[in-house]
């Protein structure tokens, strides 16, 4: 498999560069040379999870590695299911929080982790991720306990649920958590300028496992072809997709899912009031505002890392960015479609609802309407339970981690005290 950065396109590395790398030269993000395209998708989707996904991710990865390994790659990481469940009539909801945290998270997560194990050279890693709170939690249990690896996780101070926190702050050993005085996008402009640095990252061997790393984005395809197996021929040849959107890495694996040949008829980019996207798509000005604060906080995100390889990827399949369907929700509209399902006997979290909501609205007659729920409600609690006036169950992950001590350390929003960090930690 050939990537090449984006912002410079003479930059050119394997499969495994681009894992260990995470990003190219000057920021830029990787992407495939080429994208192969299934025929038979029939006979691809009547197959088992493991089996398709080794099929797809194989296809990607080309003879670097070979498919016995792939396998075993996928089936160390791909441990639960990706069910789909009906919400009513030709609407249904892909369940993405099966894994051990409960959230999408845990498919890209997992799968990297595997994958850096397999094509790592030997020597230490540090693994430098932001969180708006999911990726934390998925990151820190794939790698928890690895041998060689150190993970260092910055997220927004305050700016995630309280038992988004306690799952991944919560364990210690090579995982190390860092409350920032600052926004997602603070954190992540931090990530970027440890990336800058580049006698900082030979020096602690820098990785990130945002979805900036493009084997967490080649995992999140699979779950959409899984989503598609589970629907009648018919269903899946009129499907529209909803996607909670912050950093758009879910988004543009489905893009990338269709690319391979996944029959889906168009997508929808759903954000809460950080709508850059949306707005960009509507006025063809990138215009981010400041990141607000909202219910939905894993899509608290105004500057968007992965909407370049979206761009890229519409740009050589010739598909016009107006064929995307978009939408902004407030807090109180997502708040009323949270309402809306449960009285419909699904219960379902803010970013879900969000996704739901702009469905709901852009559907049309004939369409089968699929929303992607990326975290369990739980993980939500004192939104799902103030809104629906509930007390929702903890389960088991959330239960065991929410009475243990927080092991985070707060940090200023400064680059060279970041760096301290780094170093120390080795």
């Amino acid at each position: 498999m050939k990537l090449y950065n984006i912002k410079e396109n003479d930059e050119q590395v394997s499969f495994g560069q681009a894992v260990r790398q995470g990003l190219g030269r000057n920021q830029g993000l990787f992407f495939p040379s080429n994208l192969p395209k299934f025929d038979d998708i029939d006979a691809l989707l009547a197959e088992d999870f493991v089996s398709r996904s080794t099929k797809v991710l194989s296809a990607l990865i080309g003879d670097e590695l070979p498919a016995e390994q792939v396998n075993a790659l996928v089936d160390a990481a791909f441990q639960f299911p990706a069910p789909i469940k009906q919400v009513k009539d030709g609407v249904y909801a892909l369940e993405l929080f099966h894994g051990p945290t409960l959230a999408f998270k845990d498919f890209g997560g997992r799968f990297m982790a595997q994958s850096l194990a397999a094509v790592s050279d030997g020597g230490k890693i540090t693994i430098l991720t932001a969180t708006s709170g999911d990726t934390g939690a998925a990151v820190a249990h794939a790698f928890y306990g690895m041998e060689d690896i150190n993970v260092v996780i910055l997220y927004p101070k305050g700016k995630i649920s309280p038992l988004q926190e306690k799952l991944f702050c919560t364990l210690g050993k090579n995982i190390h958590t860092v409350a920032i005085d600052g926004d997602f996008d603070a954190c992540q402009a931090l990530v970027k300028q440890a990336f800058d640095d580049q006698v900082l990252r030979e020096e602690i061997g820098l990785n990130s496992a945002n979805s900036i790393n493009i084997s967490r984005l080649m995992a999140q395809i699979c779950y959409y072809f899984e989503a598609a197996s589970q629907l009648s021929k018919a269903q899946r040849e009129n499907l529209v997709i909803s996607v909670p959107s912050g950093n758009f890495g879910n988004l543009t694996a489905g893009l990338l899912a269709k690319a391979l040949g996944l029959p889906i008829k168009r997508f929808i980019a759903a954000t809460n009031a950080n709508d850059t996207v949306p707005r960009y798509l509507e006025t063809g000005k990138w215009e981010p505002k400041p990141t607000v604060a909202t219910t939905s906080n894993a899509m608290d995100v105004s500057q968007p890392n992965n909407w370049p390889r979206i761009e890229e990827l519409c740009r050589i399949k010739e598909w016009g960015l107006e064929t995307l369907g978009k939408g902004a929700v407030s807090d109180e509209q997502s708040a009323e479609s949270v309402k809306a399902l449960n009285a419909l006997g699904y219960l379902c979290e803010p970013h879900g609802a969000i996704a739901y909501r702009v469905l709901e609205e852009q559907l049309a007659e004939g369409e089968t309407g699929l929303f992607l729920c990326t975290a369990h409600p739980a993980k939500f609690k004192e939104v799902v339970d103030d809104i629906l006036g509930s007390d929702i169950e903890l389960p088991g992950p959330l239960a065991k981690h929410a009475v243990m001590e927080l092991l985070s350390e707060d940090l200023a929003n400064d680059f060279d005290a970041l760096k301290a960090v780094l170093r120390r930690v080795q």
